[in-house]
């Protein structure tokens, strides 16, 4: 089996980190792959550091005809058996690669986000282009989503995205909170996300300010970078909370930082699933989350987390502070979300997907046989 990742994405954020994460893992299995991607991208970066076999081409158009030729070429010099298309500039490149420039691959995509597809021609085509043949849905509520617009709802698969929980097992080393200037005693909320409009980081604001209405010492952190930066900036210290909550930026050691939380407070207008809070069941963190998307698929209300409306700031902050208050609450938490954890393995994701390839590359097999009689 000969699999073409694509991934034209030149930032890095949980999308990214799973294609690593599956690469990763069908090379312990022993499949031949082919990373396509941005040039200069934070993926491309990777590749060449980990030594992964990766192409590079100049993805800077939503539409590209001149990327899909390439992309046509490529693959049929490397004698590709299928592609993998992990974000939506290349599902575009992919469908244009098999219509007008000879590609002729079965494609599967992943879908991770929990919106539905646009009504229109151009995304009625791609999504509908018979060379689609699997669209791998990181929730079951994507699923939903996506069937309802699908002429042919049976090439959808749920797989979840997986973690690496062995990051977490050095635990905490206080570099969060010695620079943040608080000892251990002080509560400590944070999340860590993408600055980004989905992730409704003003209600996360919010709720922190009618927290310190009952916790004046609490402290919060934002861990992550993006667009809006310097907006949530501004609303912060609009809502008075000055030095008590601190923007990290990006950051490579959240392995690290991640412990050191009290409670993970996720509050996410909209989300595929939500790996950030997969990565806080390993780190041991309670998490408080918004009813988002493929977010209660993980939360268990009661069970894993505490589940909030999305968008309700006063249920969210009244969430945290009673898991603040709670000992007997914060352990059963951690101890349910590490046996759900066992679900979200970078490993179990990497084998359904491959069992998707396996089904893919059957069923042409067997196309093929029918043609040639």
């Amino acid at each position: 089996m000969r699999i073409l990742h694509l991934s034209t994405a030149r930032t890095w954020r949980g999308g990214e980190q799973q294609v690593a994460y599956l690469v990763e893992e069908l090379h312990r299995a022993e499949q031949d792959q082919l990373v396509v991607c941005a040039r200069s991208s934070p993926m491309a970066a990777l590749c060449e550091k980990q030594g992964m076999t990766h192409a590079c081409m100049p993805f800077r158009m939503a539409v590209d005809p001149l990327n899909a030729w390439r992309l046509a070429r490529k693959a049929r010099e490397w004698q590709a058996d299928l592609v993998h298309v992990h974000d939506s500039h290349g599902h575009t490149a992919a469908v244009l690669a098999n219509q007008f420039f000879g590609m002729g691959l079965p494609l599967v995509v992943s879908r991770r986000v929990d919106f539905a597809i646009s009504n229109g021609f151009s995304s009625r085509w791609k999504y509908g282009h018979p060379s689609v043949k699997r669209i791998l849905c990181v929730s079951r509520a994507i699923a939903v989503i996506m069937a309802e617009r699908l002429a042919r709802p049976q090439v959808l698969r749920v797989v979840y995205d997986g973690i690496d929980a062995g990051r977490f097992a050095k635990g905490a080393d206080g570099r969060l909170r010695r620079a943040l200037g608080i000892g251990a005693e002080v509560p400590l909320v944070g999340n860590v996300a993408a600055l980004a409009p989905h992730k409704d980081l003003f209600t996360f604001i919010r709720m922190a300010a009618r927290i310190r209405e009952h916790v004046p010492a609490a402290h919060f952190v934002l861990i992550g970078a993006g667009e809006l930066q310097a907006g949530l900036e501004r609303y912060a210290a609009d809502r008075g909370m000055g030095a008590a909550l601190t923007f990290t930026g990006f950051r490579t050691d959240v392995d690290r930082l991640l412990p050191e939380l009290d409670v993970m407070a996720m509050t996410s207008r909209t989300e595929g699933l939500g790996t950030s809070i997969l990565d806080a069941f390993a780190a041991r963190v309670p998490v408080v989350a918004t009813a988002a998307g493929g977010i209660p698929e993980v939360v268990e209300q009661g069970g894993t987390g505490l589940l909030c409306p999305v968008g309700d700031d006063a249920a969210l902050a009244a969430a945290v502070e009673q898991v603040l208050a709670d000992g007997a609450l914060r352990s059963r938490l951690v101890e349910g979300a590490g046996r759900k954890l066992l679900a979200f393995t970078r490993e179990a994701m990497a084998a359904a997907t491959l069992e998707v390839y396996q089904e893919v590359l059957a069923e042409a097999g067997g196309a093929a046989k029918t043609k040639s009689a």
